[in-house]
């Protein structure tokens, strides 16, 4: 989270929020000034999430039933957030051109967009191989949906990362 630069008040997006790993770690950046949107197709996981948020967190977070693919799918605001992170969801993505519309819809312009996705397949621990977004694909996808991308970096041992703006 630190990759995105988050700052205490700002309202973030988790785009395919999943279990909740960044949502949790955003809000506890951008604290009770700020609001972390958790946006999952699954709402058995956002249950689960929710479920599973620290009271000192329950106020931050908001977990919504929203496709991150669809024009208004997130139910969010136009330029309504500081940043978005879209973290091991881009190798499920079936509509990007959805999604980027979606992005720089609800993004602020200049709003950071941090993508954190499996660099390969594992074995068995995340996608198969022929869903795996190589680094070089994601980045031709984000910079020819029209953001500018501020940096690449190491994720772990098994994801890249990147920082983009929004346009």
């Amino acid at each position: 989270m630190l990759q995105a630069g988050l700052r205490e008040g700002m309202k973030v997006g988790d785009f395919g929020a999943g279990s909740g790993h960044y949502a949790r770690a955003a809000a506890a950046i951008v604290g009770h000034s700020g609001k972390v949107y958790a946006i999952d197709v699954q709402e058995d996981v956002l249950k689960h999430l929710k479920l599973n948020t620290h009271e000192r967190h329950e106020h931050i977070i908001d977990v919504i039933w929203g496709d991150i693919e669809k024009p208004g799918g997130t139910h969010l605001r136009d330029a309504s957030l500081d940043a978005v992170v879209l973290a091991n969801t881009l190798f499920q993505i079936e509509h990007r051109d959805g999604l980027l519309g979606e992005l720089r819809r609800v993004l602020k312009p200049g709003g950071k967009l941090m993508v954190v996705d499996w660099a390969g397949s594992y074995g068995g621990m995340g996608p198969s191989q022929e869903q795996v977004v190589p680094e070089h694909a994601m980045e031709e996808l984000f910079i020819t949906g029209g953001f500018h991308k501020v940096k690449s970096f190491r994720a772990g041992p098994h994801h890249y990362g990147a920082l983009f703006t929004a346009p």
